[in-house]
Formats: structure tokens, sequence, C-alpha cells
């Protein structure tokens, strides 16, 4: 697209309260069969409807057909048992119930593809898709098969690769793989992590991006981010890595975050997908805030290499509240449109 600063959403929009429980991370769905396929695809409709009227450029599914970005996926594999269930320390912060791997995984089938279609049979803007990268997949269940983080990894990778090679023939634009972890487990990040996501995306010529951020606003992520003091360094291990990989465009947090922004310099050459909207606090970022954060980006990247998201995603907020701050990102970044218009050299 020929956009300058084009806006999206990096991940999750809450769901409408008739599909599942508003605010909660792991919500049931409320309804069953045929309704629920039904009324996801109605959601889906809405959250396209709502980024487009608010000025969201590039849109995606706001994860709208899927309970968690990760479990959806794995939950369509085989070699994982959802029955047989293990506690286990995610991102090594806090401890969740996960399912067990007891057996080679395999994907026997697509496992959004099918949400894919309807998404860009709905739209004729640019579309994205998420699917969960390879390490924070590995980080999010119990594996009494492998034995080995990195095995599981690249068998991961090679599945997702299936999935988002189906996902690219069916006219998604960027495929983003999420990968939370990275900013956790930095030596598995040197040591397999990138590779593993590089096998991902391999032979793709959709757009790639990956999705690096400090977690939802939820309390143990919260809590975790005031322990790791004035400035948040954990981007300059991982960007050098990334900025040499053959992904391309780096997403980060950055609005209210302690990232300094300097740490983007690292990245030139890449694309940046630059969180200028906060998802740890409710409240409304002002356009001004948005634009401000933007021109700070703007020292270290270039403008057509410089995209406006969210830190990460919002299916925890109310949903007004994550409308309005659809509403600022977009006219924070018109705001610096505007002025980067009124800089550039006129053609006589």
């Amino acid at each position: 697209m020929n956009t300058l600063l084009p806006t999206t959403v990096v991940g999750s929009l809450p769901k409408p309260s008739w599909l599942a429980q508003p605010e909660t991370l792991w919500s049931p769905w409320k309804l069953e069969g045929d309704a629920l396929l039904k009324g996801k695809q109605d959601a889906l409709r809405i959250a396209i409807h709502e980024q487009s009227r608010r000025g969201i450029d590039i849109v995606s599914d706001g994860e709208q057909t899927r309970q968690h970005f990760v479990t959806t996926f794995i939950e369509h594999l085989s070699g994982v048992d959802f029955e047989q269930r293990k506690t286990v320390r995610i991102r090594d912060r806090y401890d969740a119930s996960v399912p067990t791997v007891v057996g080679p995984v395999r994907r026997e089938r697509p496992v959004f593809v099918e949400d894919a279609k309807f998404l860009r049979a709905t739209t004729d803007r640019p579309i994205k898709w998420t699917l969960p990268g390879p390490m924070t997949m590995v980080d999010t269940l119990y594996d009494d098969h492998y034995k080995s983080r990195e095995k599981l990894a690249w068998e991961f990778a090679a599945i997702l690769n299936q999935e988002a090679k189906e996902l690219e023939a069916a006219g998604v634009d960027i495929i983003q793989f999420d990968e939370p972890a990275f900013n956790v487990f930095l030596d598995e990040v040197k040591d397999w992590g990138v590779a593993a996501l590089e096998r991902a995306a391999e032979g793709l010529r959709a757009e790639t991006a990956v999705h690096i951020c400090y977690g939802y606003g939820i309390k143990a992520n919260n809590d975790w981010k005031a322990t790791l003091g004035s400035q948040w360094r954990q981007y300059e291990e991982t960007f050098p890595l990334l900025q040499s990989s053959s992904i391309d465009i780096i997403s980060l947090e950055s609005q209210n975050s302690h990232v300094p922004m300097d740490l983007i310099e690292l990245l030139r050459g890449k694309k940046v997908m630059l969180g200028a909207i906060d998802v740890a606090s409710e409240t409304i970022e002002t356009p001004e805030d948005v634009a401000n954060t933007l021109r700070k980006a703007l020292q270290f990247v270039d403008a057509d290499k410089l995209i406006a998201s969210s830190n990460c995603g919002m299916a925890p907020f109310p949903r007004d509240v994550a409308l309005a701050k659809l509403s600022a990102l977009s006219a924070g970044t018109n705001i610096i449109r505007e002025e980067l218009a009124r800089s550039a050299p006129r053609v006589s």
C-alpha cells in the first residue's frame, strides 16, 4: 500500500458481549454449533467495520474467532492433549494450566484459512493475520514427548510455515508472528529462536512481521514490568539479530513504556511497527500523545518504513475504550502525516 504511516492493530480486539465474556482472556464462548460459527463471522464483520470507520489502514480479524492467540492454534494440532494438563511458568512470570505434548505434533488441516478467506472477502483494505511464534508456542505447553524446547520449536516452525503459505494463498497481505517470549529467553533467541522464526516464514511472498511486546495489560505482566528498572533494554539483544533476518517488519512496544526510543536505530533498513497505544492502561491517549510518540520514532526510522500500531492486543479492555484508542491512533498519525506533507520539498 502507498499510504504514508499506515495504521494497524497488533493483535486482539474486545469481543462482543453476546459472543464471549467481556474483558476476559480465554473467555468461553456463549454460543454453540452453527450459531457460534455465525456469531464469530458477525463479530469479525463488526471488527472490520470499526477498524475501517476509525481510520485503521491495515485491518485484521481482531482475533474474534479465537479464544487465545496461542492455544487456539495449538488445539487444532494432533499430538497435544488438552485433557492432560500441567501447571507451568509462562514467560517466566506466572503459572498457568496448559495442555501436554504427548506425541509428534502435526497439522492435520488448515486452522485459520477459512476465517482469513472470510476476512479477505469482507474488505478491500490490506489485511494482516497473526500467528503465534514457535518459541511462544513452546512456552505455552508442557512437553512430555520431545523433551527439548528447541526440537519442539522446529516442529512448530514447519507447521506454522504450512499455515502461513495457505493464509498467503487466501489473500493475506501481512503475516505476523507473535513472539513475546523473545523478551524473556534472550539466550534461546540467539541460539535458535530467530532461526526457527525464519523457518516459519520461509518462502513467503507476503510481508512478514514479528511482534515482540511486554504482554497484555494484566496484573502478572504489569508486576513484571515494574521489576525491569528505568530502562527496558531487552530489545537491544534481539534487534540486531532481527535486523539481519529475513523478517520484513519488526513490531515493538513504545507508548508509556521504558523502552529507549533510540533502540529502533538497531533496525535500520527494516520496517518498524511502533506501539503508540498503551494496553496496560484504560486511559485513552490524545491524538497529540500518539503524534509525540511517532515524532520521536522518526528520529530513528524513515517515514516510509514506519507503521503506527498498538503496543499489544486489547482483548481485556472494555470495547468503548479499545475503539476510542483506535480513533486516537489514526488521529495522531494524521497529525504527523500533515506535518510531513508541509515539510516535504515542493516540486516546481
